[in-house]
């Protein structure tokens, strides 16, 4: 058997077993053996228009079964979409793989995502997305999932050479090593991102090599060589889970066939596949069994027929099934997990006497949060001792500890993606971007992972990113924007914004149980200017609920954040009878409310600190003109910051800002 026309060269790989007996080996070739000839099956349904695309792995399925074999069956593994020997060497079944690959209702993301970008818990898999390294941060959250629960287990990521030229991989291995988590980095090492040469993509010798930068272990192997790559992987799992600390692991092999198969390999030298071609995992590997009498033509003859048996019928039970349906209400559903039948406490009735400034009802929150939830994990910059740039976690240190309240390097990527990662192993995150300009630096693993990865394949990550956003503090362009637009525009994101002091505590309750990812923005202005009565106990405010903070009957200002204070201001000073509503959530909006009002009133004005262009008052206008404009008897008007960067100078940032613009487009609406 010499699939795809490929060789082998008897001394191209030297085999030299040290820990396995002959049933490991002929479970290595065997588990070799699978997917190649379900790839050979592939390419050939690719040729007939059957399948739409296909990354081939053939001559790399070494390192794909080696290290999978050299696992326990419950640790977490993180392959990319050459690792078909990942997933066969974790027993998924093969119709399922093939109902993935065609987009159908039996694949693991219901047809709403392709090859291998899927998870599958069941098999303790992980899947990628197409942006390349973020699965290495969801690792290393794996990873420290494990050292948190004393778990005797390592979590394995695997990355290109291509892939670590991103910054996820740097973020990754260094956040990994200063915590001293148990993960393996692997890096696939075979020749080629896409067309682009090794010598492009990075100028030290060995990649390997990099791993001296953060204080870890690293090692090149033969990634052809399974026997290399099986002993190597066990003996380093069996060392982490003692000695928790990660491991840079290169395998050097070649990929060859094209990035995918549209790709072609016209800019690979022929000489070079032909060497590859001599150096093939899988032949190369069958040749040795067969000179040391473990394995003989018969069993290769056999084995092959019972695979090959096994393969049609999986393929025909997955080309059975119908193509996928839906509808518009199934697939909606699907953005968020349902929030548990749990235990809330909502907003006590009674009065109370106490009052706390918006910072300290957060940081109380926190506080009865963590004691109310152990697995919950605090993540950030400065947020241990030093108690945040803006104090918010103050004493939460000495009070649950440094394993739950953990400062991070500058990597905010990175984190974002631990938190997922924990989220994996059953934990909560709470993730504090030091300003809420920052998490530009996290945008992909949001937008991308995070806010995707229940409708893509059903894990609702439980992570909460506090946001500290917002200007009329004079800090200039990059600590003062208001960012919310960016994310409202993503779906499977929840966004809160509280505007004082109870709703702040009682919205961080509600997120901190949420079981979707929830991004929570607190105004920097108002942490120690608003104070309200806030209750000492555990209390919720629903999320998607607006409050009526004032009633009235000519206008409505639709509003949330510092707005309600800018709002409250101008009604008061105006005398106006405005009815004023904070929207309190931003995703998803309270409709309702705001449709409630509008049949009353007739006039809106929707006030908000962002930048206009883009801004939720677009889409709410958007909303209201669409569906209720028969009730306006004014145009929406929308009160919000200059289409400018926001600007240092407090002069500058007066006229930036809609507050003294807001007093006049007020007035004009109510007098239109």
């Amino acid at each position: 058997m010499e699939p795809l026309s490929m060789k082998s060269d008897r001394d191209a790989i030297k085999f030299k077993p040290k820990k396995s007996n002959s049933e490991q080996l002929i479970a290595l070739y065997s588990g070799m053996l699978y997917p190649r000839m379900i790839e050979e099956k592939m390419l050939k349904l690719l040729r007939q228009g059957q399948i739409s695309k296909w990354f081939s792995g053939i001559g790399q399925e070494a390192i794909s079964v080696g290290i999978t074999m050299a696992l326990r069956a419950d640790e977490l593994i993180f392959p990319l979409h050459r690792n078909l020997g990942v997933f066969t060497s974790r027993m998924v079944p093969l119709h399922r793989l093939v109902a993935q690959w065609q987009g159908k209702e039996n694949g693991f993301t219901k047809g709403r995502d392709r090859s291998f970008h899927f998870g599958t818990l069941e098999h303790h898999i992980v899947g990628m997305i197409s942006h390349l390294g973020p699965q290495l941060s969801l690792a290393v959250g794996a990873a420290l999932a494990y050292k948190l629960n004393g778990e005797k287990k390592i979590a394995v990521a695997i990355t290109g050479e291509g892939g670590t030229s991103e910054g996820e991989f740097h973020e990754a291995l260094n956040l990994a090593s200063v915590w001293k988590l148990p993960v393996i980095f692997v890096i696939e090492n075979n020749g080629y991102a896409l067309s682009t040469t090794t010598a492009e993509q990075y100028a030290c010798k060995r990649l390997a090599d990099r791993a001296k930068g953060y204080g870890m272990k690293a090692f090149n192997i033969d990634g052809n060589n399974v026997i290399e790559v099986f002993e190597k992987t066990k003996k380093l799992a069996r060392r982490l889970r003692r000695d928790p600390q990660p491991v840079l692991l290169e395998c050097m092999t070649f990929r060859m066939r094209g990035h995918e198969e549209a790709s072609g390999t016209k800019y690979v030298p022929d000489a070079m596949l032909e060497t590859w071609a001599g150096r093939d995992p899988l032949l190369n590997f069958q040749s040795f069994l067969l000179r040391k009498e473990i394995i003989n033509e018969e069993y290769i003859k056999l084995t092959s027929e019972n695979l090959a048996m096994h393969i049609e019928e999986e393929v025909k039970l997955a080309f059975a099934e119908p193509d996928v349906r839906s509808t518009v209400e199934a697939e909606l559903a699907d953005v968020f997990a349902p929030r548990p039948d749990i235990s809330r406490s909502d907003p006590p009735e009674e009065e109370t006497s106490r009052s706390l400034r918006y910072v300290d009802a957060i940081r109380e929150g926190l506080d009865q949060a963590m004691t109310d939830n152990e697995k919950l994990v605090l993540m950030g910059q400065d947020i241990g001792a030093y108690g945040g740039v803006f104090k918010v976690t103050e004493g939460l240190l000495q009070k649950h500890g440094q394993d739950r309240i953990r400062n991070t390097p500058l990597c905010e990527s990175a984190v974002i993606g631990a938190a997922i990662g924990l989220s994996l192993g059953g934990f909560r995150s709470m993730v504090e971007m030091q300003f809420a300009d920052f998490v530009t630096c996290g945008f992909n693993q949001i937008v991308n992972n995070l806010a995707k990865m229940h409708y893509r394949w059903g894990h609702a990550p439980s992570v909460l990113i506090r946001m500290p956003t917002g200007g009329n503090v004079g800090a200039g362009p990059f600590h003062s924007q208001s960012v919310e637009g960016w994310f409202v525009h993503t779906p499977g994101l929840k966004i809160v914004f509280p505007s004082n002091a109870f709703d702040a505590k009682g919205l961080l309750i509600a997120a901190l149980r949420e079981p979707n990812p929830v991004l929570f923005f607190e105004h920097k202005y108002l942490y120690r200017t608003n104070t309200t009565p806030v209750p000492e106990s555990l209390y919720e405010v629903p999320i998607g609920k607006a409050r009526i903070v004032k009633s009235g009957e000519q206008a409505t200002v639709i509003t949330y954040g510092v707005g309600v204070l800018w709002a409250q201001e101008v009604s008061s000073e105006l005398d106006a009878d405005i009815e004023i509503i904070d929207l309190r959530t931003l995703s998803p909006i309270d409709y309702d409310t705001i449709s409630q009002s509008i049949s009353k009133t007739g006039r809106v004005l929707i006030l908000h600190e962002a930048t206009k262009t883009g801004g939720i008052g677009a889409e709410i206008s958007a909303y209201l003109v669409e569906h209720h404009f028969e009730k306006l008897d004014a145009p929406v008007v929308r009160s919000a910051s200059l289409d400018t960067p926001v600007p240092f100078a407090r002069e500058l940032e007066m006229i930036f800002l809609p507050s003294n613009r807001f007093k006049q487009q007020l007035l004009e609406l109510i007098g239109y």
